[in-house]
């Protein structure tokens, strides 16, 4: 089945296609996924790298438990530089102390040998168990097969090396015209579980071929983050290793300025790579069974739209009785309620899909048959209308199901 992104999207009467490859859809990049143990089966370690120097940007999780891994990345893109990122699955190197700062400086310093780089233009990542040391020396066995097999088509099988319980991998990359050149956009991420944002979540790497100063890629970077990644919730756990890392080389020549059009295009192409990957972290959330986006309109505040859309999304009565196709409505009101969010109750409204089931704060008289079968779709839309304001704001979940317990029940073992 034809990929319905490939058609293009309009962007200010230029076209913005997707295209193919990920993080290796930008000219002058490279990626490798290879298997070095680190998981009992399936690839387990990343390779990216361009071949120029490039600008470089990440937000991260605040968990105070930060990985080995999350305080390196942060401390080396504080120059605004780096050439390369090595991630493994299947250890987090998270509450790991002192030694597992040092097998993170490790990793890197053998990445960097093997490309001929200085290390502190490599930037490490891990996800997987919390609390057990880096098995060092098999990872960097591992970086030696994963330089010798660097290709520009290796993005797909870096977005499998990345994978922990997710069952595909995520991909997004755009081309959008700006001026007489074109400018690539790409990334790979993963995430399922432990998902809920404050900064970024899970792990995600961007690269691009346009030219940019490290400032503002890092606020290009925090804005395309707070609409997606940080609109997006699994489960209300945030992760100690939670990255997303961008990196710029300039090759297609196109320079991005502050306040132009082309700043404009690229945000939008940025944004739209994020936004990408938010949704299909949503749809494979652990044991999900359907994905869904509450949209909050009419609130005080954007901030007071976000606060309602997450409160609904990260309940776990509204999730459960979406898993169950309930129509349960009256959930979905007490998390608004109990949200934070100016609320005034003879104004609000709700819909399930198109269907209205409260109108100014009182239940219409829907037909139960029409919601049941609105909420047995793979794709559920939530609205409510809190008719104070113009704060709007988007928030992308999935349902909570019988096998999300047994896969976090089971996750050590």
């Amino acid at each position: 089945m034809k990929d319905p992104r490939l058609c293009g999207l309009e962007v200010e009467g230029r076209q913005m296609r997707a295209v193919e490859g990920g993080v290796t859809a930008a000219r002058g990049f490279k990626a490798a996924g290879v298997r070095c143990g680190v998981k009992s089966s399936g690839l387990d370690l990343a390779l990216i790298c361009s071949e120029a120097e490039c600008a470089a940007a990440g937000v991260f999780t605040t968990n105070a438990f930060q990985a080995a891994p999350v305080v390196l990345s942060r401390k080396r893109l504080e120059s605004g530089c780096a050439q390369a990122v090595v991630a493994n699955s299947g250890n987090a190197n998270a509450i790991t102390g002192e030694r597992g700062l040092r097998d993170a400086e490790e990793v890197c310093a053998a990445a960097a040998a093997e490309l001929g780089l200085d290390p502190e233009k490599v930037v490490p990542a891990s996800t997987g168990i919390i609390g057990v040391r880096l098995p060092v020396e098999r990872i960097k066995a591992g970086i030696r097969e994963a330089v010798a097999s660097l290709s520009a088509d290796g993005g797909p099988r870096a977005a499998e090396a990345i994978l922990t319980t997710d069952t595909y991998a995520k991909l997004s990359a755009y081309e959008v015209e700006i001026g007489e050149k074109s400018v690539r956009v790409g990334g790979i991420a993963k995430g399922a579980g432990m998902i809920s944002p404050n900064m970024a979540t899970m792990l995600c790497f961007v690269t691009t071929d346009a030219a940019i100063s490290p400032g503002l890629l890092k606020r290009m970077l925090v804005e395309a983050v707070h609409t997606t990644f940080n609109c997006l919730t699994v489960d209300g756990d945030m992760s100690t290793n939670d990255s997303v890392i961008v990196l710029a080389n300039g090759c297609s020549g196109c320079r991005i300025d502050c306040g132009t059009e082309a700043a404009e295009l690229f945000g939008r192409a940025l944004s739209q790579v994020c936004l990408d990957l938010a949704k299909a972290i949503a749809r494979d959330g652990e044991g999900a069974t359907k994905y869904v986006e509450v949209i909050v309109d009419g609130a005080a505040s954007a901030e007071d739209a976000k606060r309602a859309g997450m409160a609904v999304a990260k309940s776990p009565l509204v999730k459960t009785a979406l898993f169950g196709n309930d129509p349960n409505w009256g959930r979905v009101l007490c998390a608004v309620g109990a949200s934070g969010a100016r609320v005034e109750p003879d104004k609000v409204s709700l819909w399930f899909g198109d269907v209205q089931i409260v109108n100014n704060g009182e239940p219409t008289q829907f037909d139960l048959d029409a919601v049941r079968s609105v909420m047995s779709c793979k794709d559920l839309q939530i609205r409510v209308d809190l008719g104070i304001g113009a704060g709007r704001a988007k928030v992308y979940t999935c349902d909570l199901s019988y096998d999300y317990v047994r896969i976090n029940a089971e996750y050590h073992t």
